[in-house]
């Protein structure tokens, strides 16, 4: 009797598997564009057909990408920003990048608008906090961490305080990073009747992957016109001169001009993500006024329809630098493309400065970065070390003139996973003010000797730590 229910079940499961092997294959031959990513889904299904297709059901179908294309249509505003009177075009050696990245986000380069770098939460704080309490009609905050600690209730209560004065309030907050299985200042928010979302969060095991994708942009745009936007979230850590325990030091940006209605964009097509409202009223993209003198554009990218345009706009930028290229960023983790433009760009003869922390808050990520560094070394790529506190700025320039500056790290995460945004500038003024900002934290250089006199036992830990690199 169990021989024969034995034999009656094995053809059926191997059908079964050979069905699911099928499956996976023709769905990852059709979808997947990178060919590493293609063979290891494939060879996995191959050698353990039920379990790899589970894993691929919940890990390797981008979802995000197909929900946000069902989206499109809710986003009519994307029309006013592309007929702006603001729009303009970059004179001299830089057109081509412009026209480049025009092309890539379909999102102009507009004029009129002037960026004011903040540093730390110290300086951007006090004018984040006097935005909200003087908001009239509009208050669009998006915060990757938003921790409710003092800093984070004084923007509970200013937010709580616009609502109650008749403010339109929309917050986002991610739905990891601001807390996975409780978030208080999303719960204070809900409570006090402000419209609150956390992206992507579902404690329902078949939107596990999601925790993969996490929104990781800073924005604040007050009644369509005042804008803030670069890495700093929202915590006490960040307030540098009150000498936390684990201080962190960053960059941040006010901006004025045209340029809001792309980052008010940007917001909307989050919040509409999240929430499925379409955030389409006048109020919030009102007419904008000149303020200043620099071209600019918003560039967001995430693993939806902006995929890779942030490091596409990197890349291009860097293959065009005749100066210098100097880059800062908190953890440098890059891919193998990037590796490769940076080292051309020095074996050029660019002058192509890294700066990196000493140490960052994530050991994992500093052991990996330690074991990659070798290749830029040796292409003549200067890695320079900054001292503590951590420094949690993103800034890239091109020839003192060219600026891109954000949310995205330099690593496979932030370029492919996360839900990323940047502003692109060209502007001898600003530029040169960044450029000198990086300069002053080259404190150490680093040097082949300095990675060869890691023990081995550490050589080995830091290379097994970069065998992670795709999921640091």
């Amino acid at each position: 009797m169990i021989y024969t229910y034995v034999t009656f079940l094995v053809p059926i499961v191997l059908a079964l598997r050979l069905c699911i092997m099928a499956i996976v294959i023709v769905h990852v031959l059709l979808t997947k564009r990178d060919v590493g990513a293609s063979i290891g889904w494939i060879g996995v299904t191959v050698l353990m057909p039920l379990t790899g297709g589970i894993l691929y059901l919940m890990f390797g179908i981008n979802r995000v990408r197909r929900r946000a294309k069902r989206l499109v249509g809710l986003h009519p505003w994307y029309s006013r920003t592309m007929t702006s009177r603001w729009r303009r075009g970059e004179e001299g050696r830089f057109a081509p990048l412009a026209d480049m990245v025009t092309k890539l986000t379909q999102r102009p380069l507009l004029a009129g608008n002037l960026v004011i770098p903040l540093h730390d939460g110290d300086s951007a704080y006090p004018q984040m906090l006097a935005a909200i309490e003087g908001a009239r009609s509009t208050v669009l905050l998006c915060s990757y961490i938003f921790r409710p600690d003092e800093i984070g209730q004084k923007f509970c209560d200013a937010l709580i305080a616009a609502h109650r004065r008749g403010a339109q309030v929309r917050v986002l907050v991610d739905g990891v990073g601001s807390g996975y299985f409780h978030c208080a200042i999303a719960d204070r928010l809900h409570r006090a009747g402000v419209p609150v979302g956390r992206f992507m969060h579902s404690l329902l095991p078949w939107r596990m992957p999601f925790i993969n994708m996490r929104d990781h942009k800073k924005i604040l745009v007050v009644d369509g016109r005042t804008g803030f936007m670069g890495g700093l979230n929202i915590g006490e850590e960040n307030l540098t001169a009150r000498h936390p325990a684990h201080p962190v030091s960053d960059t941040h940006f006010r901006i004025l001009g045209p340029v809001i209605h792309q980052l008010s964009e940007a917001f909307a097509r989050d919040w509409t993500f999240t929430t499925g409202e379409a955030l389409v009223a006048d109020l919030f993209f009102p007419e904008q006024q000149a303020h200043g003198d620099s071209l600019t554009r918003i560039v967001t990218a995430g693993p939806d329809s902006d995929l890779e345009k942030i490091e596409y706009t990197m890349l291009q930028a860097i293959s065009m630098a005749r100066h210098s290229v100097r880059l800062m960023t908190p953890y440098f983790l890059p891919d193998e493309r990037f590796l490769t433009e940076l080292a051309l760009a020095a074996l050029r003869g660019i002058e192509v400065d890294i700066i990196v922390p000493r140490h960052s808050n994530h050991v994992v990520i500093d052991w990996a970065r330690a074991a990659n560094l070798p290749r830029f070394l040796d292409s003549g790529c200067r890695v320079w070390q900054a001292r503590p506190p951590f420094n949690h700025s993103k800034l890239l320039v091109v020839d003192r003139h060219w600026s891109f500056v954000g949310s995205s790290n330099i690593d496979v995460r932030s370029l492919r996973l996360n839900f990323e945004i940047n502003l692109e500038v060209y502007d001898d003024a600003l530029a040169t003010t960044i450029d000198d900002f990086i300069i002053r934290h080259r404190h150490e250089r680093l040097t082949h000797h300095d990675l060869d006199r890691r023990s081995l036992p550490t050589k080995l830990r830091d290379a097994s730590a970069r065998l992670l690199l795709p999921y640091l």
